[in-house]
């Protein structure tokens, strides 16, 4: 479960990079929680592409994921929890964030409910 689960997080990651909204949205279960520095909001399906879209001048390279933790408490909900390390290919930085997200099975498919991201503070 551990594997399948970070690698649909990891493929839902590979959308955002590729800014492929199709992918992204085949993996969202809407309405989906978002939480994040702007808040906590629940998204539907329409808010959820707009807010993709007007992203799409964002350009971000996943470069790499770690500390890596998943459970299972039920069969139909799978938690993940790791620091992705991401570029910012516009401004040429890169940055840590913690992200957490909550998949459910629904009609044998897992999707994402929850997403949460928390920059990471640069060590100095």
């Amino acid at each position: 479960m551990e594997t399948e689960i970070f690698n649909l997080e990891k493929k839902y990651w590979q959308g955002m990079e590729d800014h492929q909204y199709e992918t992204v949205k085949n993996l969202t279960h809407f309405p989906c929680i978002i939480a994040g520095r702007n808040g906590v909001q629940s998204v539907d399906e329409p808010s959820f592409k707009k807010m993709f879209e007007s992203g799409e001048g964002d350009k971000i390279k996943v470069l790499g994921y770690l500390d890596v933790i998943s459970q299972q408490p039920t069969q139909e909900t799978a938690i993940t929890a790791y620091v992705i390390e991401l570029l910012d290919t516009k401004e040429n930085k890169s940055v840590k964030c913690a992200c957490t997200s909550t998949w459910i099975k629904e009609n044998d498919r897992w999707l994402c409910m929850l997403h949460t991201e928390t920059e990471l503070s640069s060590k100095k």
